[in-house]
């Protein structure tokens, strides 16, 4: 199958654009509740991988050796904003390891909070490796490599011990043998994997409902990552973005995680309808991370019953603006589940 049309540009009442791609919904059954597209489809997961980056680091014990608490699990598993209430923690990890900021292989680059941005802008501050939305994680990683002796100057590169235990935790969560992922280099400079949207989808529901195989340090490690996620929303991503609003518009139902390039995976929690939650995957064709990814999720979990019709409306259907700001069309979702 090829991709199919999830979101409508309409302009006036006229289609202007579509976007295609590919949707999968699958429960603790393995049964498949959703299939748009193609879920054989093999894209980058990109960083809604960073659950399964962060797990082997709670599994060795650095992070109780290192005294992470939740808000800096949270963060580890976080694509985040560059707010100050982001850097202070990502420093406070680095501090607890005996590290710093220069230790960190993720570059840097302005904030993505606009305000944020703006200000340094003005006040001739130049970003840091702290303000990259990865910092978290390739904290987690310093910690992880410390703790084991791995060298902490090339934790970043996939020969590590660091990144092939997470290539061994991504293959577990995906059931997708390791010689059997493409690996290619991340915008934060670690390895990422390529994987099928069904791998996706199941990877997100095994975080939220393990399955009987795991054992116990690793339905732990899973518990951790979900409530850190859960109860630090604004750490995931940050003032108005997508997992923020996702999560706190439907808190303690799901855990929400972006990638790059149009990629969402969502897991939610086993319920009374879904009594051993979903995973969800979705890879938008054209990569587009501005206008469809946001009006396509919050219309899914608006169908399965997460989410009210009226939840997070200004951003589904999403206005589209003139440049006197008056509204003269709408992006729309276009599926029905």
């Amino acid at each position: 199958m090829q991709a199919e049309i999830l979101a409508k540009v309409i302009r006036g009442e006229t289609v202007e654009s579509a976007h295609r791609g590919h949707l999968l919904i699958i429960d603790g059954e393995g049964n498949e509740i959703v299939n748009i597209g193609d879920a054989e489809t093999v894209a980058f997961i990109r960083s809604s991988a960073k659950a399964f980056q962060l797990i082997p680091c709670l599994l060795s014990g650095a992070a109780e050796r290192f005294g992470f608490i939740e808000s800096e699990i949270a963060l580890a598993c976080a694509s985040h904003s560059g707010e100050k209430i982001h850097t202070v923690i990502a420093e406070k990890m680095l501090k607890k390891v005996g590290l710093n900021e220069s230790d960190l292989r993720c570059g840097s680059h302005l904030p993505f909070d606009e305000k944020r941005a703006e200000e340094m802008i003005r006040a001739g501050e130049k970003p840091s490796q702290l303000h990259n939305n990865c910092s978290g994680k390739h904290s987690a990683m310093l910690a992880f490599a410390k703790h084991i002796g791995a060298d902490v100057q090339t934790y970043d590169l996939l020969e590590n011990p660091i990144q092939q235990a997470i290539l061994e935790t991504v293959s577990t969560f995906t059931e997708t043998p390791k010689d059997e992922i493409p690996i290619a280099v991340d915008g934060c400079c670690a390895p990422n994997f390529a994987l099928s949207v069904r791998a996706m989808a199941r990877s997100f529901l095994k975080l939220v409902f393990p399955p009987k195989n795991f054992d116990d340090e690793l339905r732990e490690a899973c518990r951790r990552v979900v409530t850190a996620m859960m109860n630090y929303p604004e750490l995931v991503g940050g003032t108005d973005r997508l997992d923020t609003l996702l999560m706190n518009a439907a808190r303690g139902k799901i855990i929400s995680k972006i990638g790059a390039e149009g990629v969402w995976l969502c897991g939610v929690l086993p319920n009374e309808k879904y009594k051993k939650g979903l995973g969800i995957a979705m890879k938008i064709e054209d990569g587009d991370d501005k206008r469809a990814r946001a009006v396509i999720s919050v219309e899914v979990l608006r169908q399965l019953g997460i989410f009210d019709a009226e939840i997070l409306h200004q951003i589904s259907p999403l206005p589209i603006k003139n440049r006197r700001g008056e509204i003269v069309g709408r992006v729309e979702a276009s599926f029905t589940l």
